[in-house]
C-alpha cells in the first residue's frame, strides 16, 4: 500500500526542483572555494558528504509515518531547548559567536533544529497533546496560547543570546505567524507589534555595537574600506556579473579574495558575478517555482494538522532566501542568514533537506488520515 501510495503521489516536481537547487548550490561552494593547488577545497567535500547525505534524509522523512514523526518533533523540540541551554553555557564559540555543540571531529547549530522541530512541535500540541476543535476560522482564547508563546519567547531569547539575531527572527516570526493560522487573536498580535514598535528606541542601546553598526550601514554610514566594506563588495560583484557573468570560476572578486564569506552567507553574490542576471533569475525563479508548489500543495490539504506542518516547514525556507538575497543587494542590514541548499553548512543544509523530504511525506499522505 506504502509503495503504491509513495510513487502514485510522490511529488517529482519538488523532489527535481529540489535536486537542481541542490547541485547548483554544490557547483557554488566549489566555484567559491576552488584554488589552482586545490580544487576540491575540504568546504567543498564536506558539502558533498552533506548533500548525499542529505537526499538519505530527504528519503527517509518521505517515507517515515507522518504522525510517528510529528509526535517525535514535538518531544525533539523540548529536548533542543535543553540544547539551546546548553551551546549558551558551554557551547563551541566560533568567528564570535556561541552557536556550536561540538562532538568530537562533528559540530552542528542546536539553533537549526528549532525550524524544522517548530511546526512539528506546534502541531502536535494544538492536535494531539491539547487537542482542540480548529478550524481556519476558529477563534481561540488566549489561554491556549501561554504555554506555546511562552516556549517560543524561550527559544527566542536563547538563540538570540548566542548571537543569532537572524535565525531568532526567522524562528519567532514563523511561530507568530503559524500561531495565528490556528487562531490566535489578531487583536493580540496588533498590541504586541505595536508595543515592540513603540519600544524600539529603548531597545536600540541593548544592541551590540557590531548589531548597531550593520544597521547604520544599511542607513548609508561608514566607511567603504572598514564599516561597509562587505556590502560594498558584495554589490561590485553583483554588478560586474552583468547579463550574462564573468563564467563559472571567473569571478574576480571571489578569485581575488575581495568578498568576505563568498561560500557562505555571500555566495548568491558569486552567483550573480560568474552566472549574471541571467543565471540570477534562473536560480530565483527555480525557488518561486518550488515555493508555489509548495503552497498549492498547502491549499489542497483539508487536515489542519499537516497544513500547520507544511507552511511552517516552508516559513523557515522562505524567509531565508528572502533575507539571505536582501542582504546579499543591501535592502537589509547584514544577518548570519545562508541562503538554503546553497550556502556551506552541512546542518543547514540537513535541515533544509529533511524539511522537504516531511513536505513530500504530505504530499504522499495528503489524501489519507
Amino acid at each position: 500500500m506504502l509503495k503504491k501510495r509513495y510513487f502514485r503521489y510522490f511529488d517529482w516536481t519538488i523532489s527535481l526542483i529540489t535536486l537542481a537547487l541542490l547541485i547548483f548550490g554544490l557547483l557554488f561552494v566549489f566555484s567559491s572555494t576552488y584554488t589552482l593547488d586545490k580544487p576540491f577545497s575540504i568546504f567543498f567535500k564536506k558539502q558533498l558528504f552533506g548533500a548525499i547525505s542529505g537526499l538519505a534524509i530527504y528519503l527517509l522523512f518521505s517515507l517515515k509515518d507522518l504522525k510517528s514523526l510529528t509526535r517525535l518533533g514535538f518531544f525533539a523540540f523540548i529536548v533542543t531547548l535543553g540544547l539551546l541551554s546548553y551551546t549558551f553555557l558551554s557551547g563551541f564559540v566560533a568567528m564570535g559567536a556561541k552557536r556550536w555543540i561540538s562532538i568530537y571531529f562533528f559540530k552542528f547549530q542546536p539553533s537549526e533544529l528549532t525550524k524544522l522541530l517548530l511546526p512539528m512541535f506546534t502541531a502536535y500540541y494544538f492536535y494531539e497533546y491539547k487537542p482542540l476543535k480548529i478550524t481556519i476560522s476558529n477563534k481561540i482564547a488566549l489561554k491556549n496560547f501561554i504555554l506555546p508563546l511562552t516556549i517560543l519567547i524561550l527559544t527566542f531569547i536563547l538563540i538570540l543570546k548566542q548571537p543569532d539575531l537572524g535565525t531568532a527572527l526567522i524562528i519567532l516570526l514563523s511561530g507568530v505567524i503559524l500561531f495565528w493560522i490556528i487562531g490566535l487573536n489578531k487583536k493580540f498580535l496588533l498590541i504586541s507589534m505595536l508595543t515592540i514598535f513603540v519600544s524600539a528606541p529603548f531597545l536600540w542601546p541593548k544592541l551590540k555595537p557590531y548589531q548597531k553598526q550593520r544597521v547604520l550601514v544599511l542607513l548609508g554610514e561608514g566607511s567603504a574600506k572598514k564599516e561597509r566594506y562587505q556590502l560594498e563588495q558584495s554589490v561590485i560583484a553583483i554588478g560586474s556579473g552583468g547579463i550574462l557573468g564573468k563564467g563559472l570560476l571567473k569571478g574576480t572578486q571571489n578569485k581575488l579574495a575581495f568578498l568576505p564569506e563568498d561560500h557562505t552567507d555571500f555566495i548568491f553574490a558569486v552567483i550573480c558575478e560568474e552566472l549574471g542576471f541571467v543565471g540570477a533569475l534562473l536560480i530565483l525563479a527555480l525557488f518561486s517555482l518550488l515555493f508555489f508548489k509548495i503552497i498549492l500543495l498547502a491549499l489542497q490539504l483539508s487536515n489542519i494538522s499537516k497544513q500547520i506542518i507544511i507552511t511552517g516547514l516552508l516559513l523557515h525556507i522562505l524567509l531565508s532566501v528572502c533575507i539571505n538575497i536582501a542582504m546579499v543587494i543591501g535592502l537589509l542590514p547584514i544577518v548570519g542568514i545562508p541562503l538554503p541548499l546553497f550556502s556551506y553548512g552541512v546542518t543547514n543544509l540537513w535541515i533544509t533537506m529533511a524539511s522537504l523530504g516531511i513536505i513530500n511525506n504530505i504530499s504522499i499522505r495528503r489524501f489519507s488520515y
